[in-house]
């Protein structure tokens, strides 16, 4: 029995508007990101895809959470949104509704990835776009990278994969 504190009591509503429980990921490894089609980093989006693509027949997803609160760099809404992803950079893994990933209005999830008194692992509040939270198959959060580490750096590659061999 897992004691320790998860992503899987939390919901979130996918850009298409349908609600998801993210315990539907239970038994994946994740990498959670904050995303932003206007920003320096945003070409990390193709990185992204990459390695789903490299990692996804093995139990790994990335899951996107579009954000405003940095540089307002995230003009767009929704189906635009989704369109972005899919046209410039082949997104196939699940983008989601534009949320807050930071202040008091931050979306329950990311609060309680950013805190380690909720999370019990990490303490790193996203301070731009592009912060990454990697958890691991049992839903805890384990690691994050920020924004300026590719996601296919073989620093989180090679965590990625030794969470996936992971029993």
């Amino acid at each position: 029995m897992n004691l320790k504190p998860t992503v899987y009591p939390f919901k979130a509503r996918l850009i298409n508007g349908t609600e998801k429980n993210l315990a539907d990921y239970d038994g994946k490894v994740l990498l959670i990101v904050n995303t932003a089609s206007g920003c320096g980093f945003t070409p990390q989006l193709k990185d992204l895809q990459q390695i789903r693509d490299e990692f996804s027949d093995q139990g790994f997803e990335i899951l996107g959470f579009p954000s405003n609160d940095f540089g307002k760099q995230e003009p767009l809404d929704g189906k635009a949104i989704n369109e972005f992803c899919e046209v410039n950079y082949g997104v196939q893994f699940p983008i989601f509704d534009k949320i807050m990933v930071r202040g008091k209005e931050a979306h329950p999830l990311f609060k309680f990835l950013a805190d380690k008194k909720l999370n019990g692992n990490v303490t790193s509040t996203p301070r731009w776009n592009f912060h990454k939270y990697l958890i691991n198959k049992k839903g805890e959060v384990v690691e994050y990278f920020f924004p300026f580490t590719k996601p296919t750096s073989s620093k989180v590659k090679k965590k990625i994969q030794r969470l996936l061999n992971e029993k």
